[in-house]
């Protein structure tokens, strides 16, 4: 390979000029040949026993040159992207400018680099971080959690429905005279109030008693996930079968031992008490990297590749499908309930895309200005709970992840920190919490 030339046409992009030997091309159509070979077929000639010469005399003589390009472009870019040490962010666009038997071939590939982010203030910003108040009601929000975990299901045979109950009913939906699909169900559970139905269903359902046969009217919102039965007028048949109600336990101290590790309300509300301002704290640290991490984001306007755009979305949708198949469900499925397109999904994580872009350019610039490294011992560290999990070795570990990307995460996770070390805490009023989050 040799490198005629490499010239920088724009930003972030390369043009490199690649000439190949004779030599070296006259070996690669050779190996082209030979690989086709067994399935070369010339009336006359028993399949696999065409000469080359044959060959290229019946099809043409460039019958193997595009082969044999193919087969020596990837290391011959390669070779050249290293020696100019280039970082690449996509496949480079190749064109193929001359072939000669005699003189060799020269390509043309267009190379789109990883931009040279400038950044600059990244000590120093300022953020709020406000620790909220965990109060009295976080608190019985708690322990009405163990009061419902271990309620009593009474049924109820002497009164009609009410909000909160829960029901069990059949139903079938019908426009007009016609049952729609996707409009049955038997022996369905429902908690009055829980906003689980069409809205207007469940208030139709209070005050009928176990065995009454109903209408149900109700109109589908305009903005309903279905686009055929958006802001359609519905009549569901409805039969009530079954009713019941929570009761729940009163909270004492039994109630505490049976429960849970504590032997009374006093010491449960205070471990509870313990564990939501732990929460609390950890929210607010989150909340203050957020803070200056989108203001390091705002700090780039660097031009950067829209391919870095796409390619970042492109591994959202991956991670979208991944989570999809877990659930029993492909994205067409998805598409077809939500009424968007492929098209339309990946615009709507665009922002998102490139944010996060932004901000990984971003802190992997800060590791170079301030030449940030990590030990041998920081890398085992990090792998030893992957290795124990999979009952494996650090060093195996090692063979099956990108470690280029496993180095750079722990240097970017010390950038991260930095910036939080440096950064102005401004004066924040604590507020209170309404943390509904399980603190057990």
């Amino acid at each position: 390979m040799s490198l005629k030339s490499s010239t920088k046409t724009d930003v972030n992009t390369t043009e490199l000029v690649i000439s190949i030997d004779a030599e070296k091309f006259e070996n690669a159509v050779e190996r082209e040949y030979q690989r086709q070979k067994k399935s070369i077929q010339i009336k006359g000639f028993r399949k696999g026993h065409v000469s080359r010469k044959m060959a290229e005399r019946t099809f043409g003589e460039s019958v193997f040159y595009e082969g044999a390009i193919n087969s020596l472009i990837g290391s011959e870019i390669e070779s050249a992207v290293a020696g100019l040490a280039l970082a690449l962010v996509d496949r480079p666009s190749v064109e193929v400018t001359s072939i000669d038997k005699e003189t060799g071939v020269e390509l043309k590939a267009i190379c789109i680099t990883k931009p040279d982010i400038e950044i600059s203030d990244y000590k120093g910003m300022k953020a709020s971080k406000a620790v909220k108040e965990v109060t009295d009601a976080d608190i019985d929000r708690q322990i009405e959690m163990i009061r419902k975990k271990n309620a009593r299901i009474v049924s109820v045979d002497d009164r009609p429905a009410q909000i909160g109950d829960e029901v069990t009913i059949d139903f079938e939906g019908f426009f007009g005279d016609e049952a729609f699909e996707g409009g049955k169900g038997e022996d369905h559970p429902l908690v009055l109030g829980s906003g689980q139905f069409i809205p207007g269903f469940e208030d139709q359902i209070v005050g009928h008693s176990i065995g009454d046969e109903f209408d149900v009217n109700v109109t589908f919102p305009a903005d309903y996930q279905m686009e055929e039965y958006a802001g359609k007028d519905a009549t569901f048949k409805t039969k009530l079968k079954a009713i019941s109600y929570e009761e729940l336990p009163e909270i004492n101290d039994d109630l505490v031992k049976d429960a849970t590790e504590f032997d009374t309300v006093e010491e449960y509300r205070a471990d509870i008490k313990t564990k939501l301002e732990e929460a609390s704290l950890k929210q607010a640290d989150a909340d203050f990297e957020t803070q200056l991490l989108n203001a390091l984001i705002e700090k780039v306007d660097s031009p950067i590749p829209n391919c870095m755009f796409e390619q970042r979305i492109d591994t959202i949708v991956r991670t979208f499908e991944q989570q999809l198949s877990q659930q029993g469900m492909d994205i067409k499925l998805y598409f077809q309930y939500t009424g968007m397109n492929m098209e339309d999904f990946r615009e709507s994580y665009r922002e998102k895309a490139v944010n996060e872009v932004k901000l990984r350019l971003a802190l992997e610039k800060i590791t170079e200005i301030e030449k940030i490294e990590v030990s041998e011992e920081e890398i085992n560290t990090g792998l030893t709970e992957v290795a124990a999990a999979n009952r494996v070795d650090v060093e195996t570990i090692k063979r099956f992840i990108p470690m280029d990307d496993y180095v750079m995460d722990l240097k970017v996770q010390k950038v991260i920190d930095l910036i939080k070390e440096t950064a102005v805490t401004e004066d924040t009023p604590v507020e209170e919490t309404s943390n509904e989050e399980n603190a057990e």
